[in-house]
């Protein structure tokens, strides 16, 4: 197979798992099936099993894809950031405008995990835990640099606390709002870091 078959493949798996991610949201994964899937993205039912062998499969893909690019995301923020602060002000914008533009994808991740075979359920668990690390990783730094910030909480909490926060913003996020994502993100970053700031 050419070089260029493959690609073509990869885009068409990209196109499949968008529409997907689409359906899934706005009927749920148990009341969609793979004939509504096949006639969304125009392709037939033997066709579109070439590319995935089953519903769990596509949703395995969804949530391997927002995994990998979460972890991705969070290394270069973390990487890029000029402090430990600018790191956690960084990831938590950078989480708000991935969820507000991707917020059919979030809604299929955060409302269908149960549906996961369960031998998967740890692997998505454990890469999402990979991400809090960065964040938590982050904190401790900041802390540590500056001894007269006093957290009310333990780091893992606090931490939880802004993911908890960033994350719902899928259920109300609206596009025709006041706000970009990229400024709603810069304004939950500098709210939920202010406690932060050192003395002074």
């Amino acid at each position: 197979m050419t070089e260029t078959a493959l690609s073509r493949a990869d885009l068409q798996r990209v196109r499949v798992t968008s529409v997907s991610a689409q359906i899934f949201s706005r009927r749920g994964f148990r009341a969609t099936s793979m004939n509504e899937i096949a006639a969304a993205v125009g392709l037939s039912k033997p066709t579109l099993y070439h590319y995935f062998r089953s519903k769990e499969e596509l949703l395995v893909r969804i949530y391997s894809d927002v995994l990998d690019e979460s972890l991705e995301m969070g290394r270069h923020t973390v990487a890029e950031a000029a402090t430990a602060l600018d790191a956690i002000r960084d990831l938590i914008t950078s989480r708000v405008v991935y969820t507000c533009e991707h917020q059919a994808l979030l809604k299929v991740c955060f409302e269908e995990e149960h549906e996961l075979p369960p031998e998967l359920a740890g692997e998505v668990l454990s890469r999402r835990r990979a991400f809090e690390r960065f964040f938590v990783a982050a904190l401790e730094r900041h802390l540590a640099e500056h001894p007269d910030v006093r957290l009310a909480m333990a780091p893992k909490v606090y931490v939880n606390m802004c993911l908890g926060a960033v994350n719902w913003c899928y259920k109300w996020y609206r596009a025709s709002g006041p706000n970009t994502p990229e400024e709603l993100g810069r304004q939950m970053a500098s709210t939920l870091t202010a406690s932060l700031e050192a003395p002074g």
